[in-house]
């Protein structure tokens, strides 16, 4: 299993956009979650992360189908900065 995580710093008062514009209705096949946290210490701060099940080779695969890097860009105009962000595979895994 296969966790893509992004740290994001939002533009003050960005939240509603940046979240109308992350919006995808449907998950891509492969992806069996996707989720989006805001710090509740600093409301700008947002975390997004989301499980693949495959490898990331196959997950490439389904970012380019889906046209992620397109609503990426449509993403990134609500986002003064970005932290972490990478793919990472998971290996722990608790609960559920």
């Amino acid at each position: 299993m296969l966790c893509a995580l992004t740290v994001r710093r939002l533009k003050p008062g960005a939240l509603e956009d940046f979240r109308k514009a992350w919006e995808m209705g449907s998950m891509p096949p492969g992806w069996k979650g996707a989720y989006t946290v805001r710090n509740l210490e600093d409301e700008n701060e947002v975390v997004s992360f989301g499980f693949f099940d495959g490898s990331i080779e196959d997950l490439r695969r389904s970012q380019q189908e889906f046209d992620y890097a397109g609503q990426r860009a449509q993403v990134d105009e609500f986002v003064e900065s970005t932290g972490t962000d990478g793919i990472f595979e998971v290996v722990v895994q608790q609960g559920g």
